[in-house]
């Protein structure tokens, strides 16, 4: 079975805690939305942090938010390389053991993250609704097909089906660009 999906590139990116928003930016400090992000109730920060790596410094990271439960990093594989970050491993959102820390810079503070930094997992957002109608649960594996000049299949795709998500494929910037791909582009979704 197939179905069609649209793709989100991932480009770096930080989601921080409520700890460490008051520290990077000020005690009580709110997050300034500037754009909605394809998942319900997530969006795009005006603000924006370094990293702080040991060869080099990474400026202007964009912040995601809201607000996490615990701080994590998003970079490309060849950011880690720039930060002189050796081994970032390729995880699911959320799966931060034995992941490298980073220090980051705001206009009001500093932040020594010991852990939290990972080059992001390709995976696919839908609604518990499109589960069940795609036949799908969460973490189930899934395979996506790209066409065009440069037509690939995504193999090792995750599945997030939940309440709270919208049928979106979510991959790095280099993955995309790897395939070819755009924001909003159209792919398809193996399930078999």
């Amino acid at each position: 079975m197939s179905f069609q999906a649209t793709v989100g590139l991932s480009n770096k990116h930080v989601h921080l805690s409520k700890e460490h928003i008051d520290i990077l930016f000020g005690e009580g400090y709110k997050l300034t939305p500037i754009k909605d992000l394809s998942q319900p109730g997530q969006f795009a920060c005006d603000e924006k942090v370094d990293l702080v790596g040991p060869k080099r410094t990474i400026k202007g990271v964009r912040i995601l938010g809201p607000a996490r439960g615990e701080s994590q990093v998003e970079i490309s594989l060849s950011d880690g390389f720039t930060l002189g970050l050796k081994d970032v491993p390729i995880r699911d959102s959320g799966k931060l053991e034995g992941t490298p820390g980073i220090k980051l810079i705001g206009p009001k503070g500093e932040v020594e993250l010991e852990r939290g930094v990972i080059v992001a997992a390709r995976h696919l957002h839908m609604h518990t609704s499109e589960g069940a109608k795609f036949g799908l649960k969460d973490k189930d594996i899934v395979k996506v097909k790209v066409g065009g000049q440069r037509a690939l299949i995504f193999e090792n795709v995750l599945a997030r089906v939940g309440d709270n998500y919208a049928l979106d494929m979510h991959v790095d910037v280099e993955e995309g660009n790897a395939a070819g791909l755009a924001n909003g582009d159209t792919v398809e979704i193996i399930t078999e």
